[in-house]
């Protein structure tokens, strides 16, 4: 693509006031009542409620925030619908502002307005804003199709991540494992087998915890969370994933005491590697792995994992009353010969191991494969740094904590509104679902004293946004 030959001249003047670039805050946010603190100008011809309105966000966030801050919900509000839009700052927050955005929303604050509110939190007030986020996911859960078949199988996933920082001014800034100097964050997923995970819970914690410090208070409120997403004669199994990182017995008590069966990576401990070693030869299983070779003749996947299992009681150390017992589901990969060995026969097979500890009904090799499924929490955490998680922007430990809940709320708005325009942006990533429905050009006009959008034509994504104005507006 180029320019076209037939320009002679191009110049740009930014004086157009009937324009927005992001004409997708208004079936996503709406034109709010003046209940949820985003009030239309006069003419617009009343309210109408977008996704977020009719979630009652701004109420609930009223009504729950103790924040020495005035107009609590309309701050709460724009830094989420900055978010909608792309910001990852709080500067970005200035996006809201701009050409026809003052005739379409009321009450947007500045960003040193945003800054402000942010630092005013304590933790207290960031777990006053944990309630308003998953009482917001429930009223999703009932205007959206965003966890089809809740009532039946649930997977809760639990894990944590590193978010870089740098300089010297972040509170509780560190090095964790990964050696990377930051903020840590735990998030808590909740998906089913239809749906794309969304976010039930989150922790931003200083950057040289370990992984399990507070997870299971966090699993105790995600299966909370969960359970109210869920109708009264919900009897579909619920299983909670985790790595080797979240091995311990008061995660595991945290799992049980929600109603949650478990399945979690066990470490390579001495007592795990004994109870493989008790595993016959005989009872292995070949399982369809990643690149295996399907062999006509044996009619067989040629691979080199195997599955099998054998009974496991964890945690002995910690007392008769803290023992579990369950099942150890072990797949093993054969080593390959150490580089420069090739012509070197084998001798004896070598293999890697990976256990799972679970106490699910589920069989064998269902078992294993719902338990690799645990990776699709690195999606919605890669969905978050590629959003609103590009930063933590403030000094304040307690105001990054806000902006990682506002984060949350804003991954899970996103995503029902996804559900909403088409069974293609169900499950596509956030920053599709901004690129295609939210950023989207459009001129204001005025007609009958109410507001029209105009936007592109030939727009490839029309029908899915009209599907969401639909969905929201009527």
């Amino acid at each position: 693509m180029q320019l076209c030959h037939t320009v002679s001249a191009t110049s740009a003047v930014f004086d157009d006031p009937n324009l927005v670039s992001c004409a997708g805050l208004v079936p996503v946010l709406g034109l709010a009542a003046p209940c949820w603190g985003w009030r239309p100008r006069a003419g617009v011809g009343g309210p109408v409620l977008g996704l977020a309105a009719r979630c009652g966000l701004g109420t609930s966030a009223g009504t729950a925030l103790t924040v020495p801050s005035p107009n609590a919900a309309a701050k709460l509000t724009t830094l989420v619908a900055g978010m909608v839009a792309g910001a990852d700052s709080i500067d970005d927050m200035d996006l809201l502002r701009h050409g026809g955005m003052g005739r379409v929303f009321d009450e947007v604050r500045a960003p040193s307005t945003l800054g402000s509110f942010l630092r005013s939190f304590r933790f207290g007030h960031v777990r006053q804003l944990d309630q308003v986020a998953a009482g917001l996911l429930v009223k999703l859960v009932a205007h959206a199709p965003l966890l089809r078949d809740v009532d039946q199988m649930v997977l809760v996933d639990v894990d944590d991540t590193m978010k870089a920082t740098y300089g010297y001014a972040k509170q509780g800034a560190g090095y964790g494992c990964s050696g990377v100097k930051g903020l840590n964050a735990l998030i808590g997923t909740v998906s089913t087998v239809t749906s794309a995970p969304v976010i039930a819970a989150t922790r931003l914690r200083k950057g040289s915890t370990h992984s399990a410090r507070g997870a299971a208070r966090l699993i105790a409120d995600t299966l909370a969370t969960t359970r109210r997403c869920r109708s009264d004669r919900a009897t579909g199994l619920v299983l909670t994933r985790a790595d080797s990182a979240f091995y311990n017995a008061d995660v595991v008590a945290a799992i049980s005491r929600g109603g949650s069966r478990f399945p979690i990576t066990a470490r390579m401990d001495k007592a795990v590697q004994a109870a493989i070693a008790t595993i016959d030869d005989t009872t292995w299983t070949p399982i369809r792995y990643p690149n295996a070779v399907f062999d006509d003749t044996e009619q067989r996947w040629i691979s080199d994992a195997d599955v099998a299992e054998t009974p496991y009681t964890a945690f002995t150390s910690r007392g008769a009353g803290r023992a579990v017992t369950g099942r150890l589901i072990v797949r093993r990969v054969r080593r390959l010969n150490p580089a420069g060995s090739a012509d070197q026969g084998e001798l004896l097979p070598a293999y890697r191991y990976h256990a799972v500890f679970t106490n699910s009904d589920l069989i064998m090799l269902q078992a294993e494969a719902c338990h690799r499924g645990h990776a699709i929490v690195e999606q919605v955490i890669a969905d978050l740094k590629a959003g609103p998680l590009t930063h933590l922007p403030s000094g304040s430990f307690t105001a990054n904590a806000a902006w990682l809940v506002c984060a949350a709320i804003t991954h899970n708005l996103t995503r029902a509104a996804g559900c909403l325009a088409s069974m293609f942006h169900a499950k596509a990533t956030t920053a599709t679902i901004r690129t295609q429905l939210v950023n989207i050009p459009a001129r204001l006009a005025r007609s009958a004293r109410q507001l029209r959008l105009h936007l592109p034509t030939h727009w490839r994504w029309e029908h899915a946004w009209q599907a969401l104005l639909t969905a929201t507006t009527t």
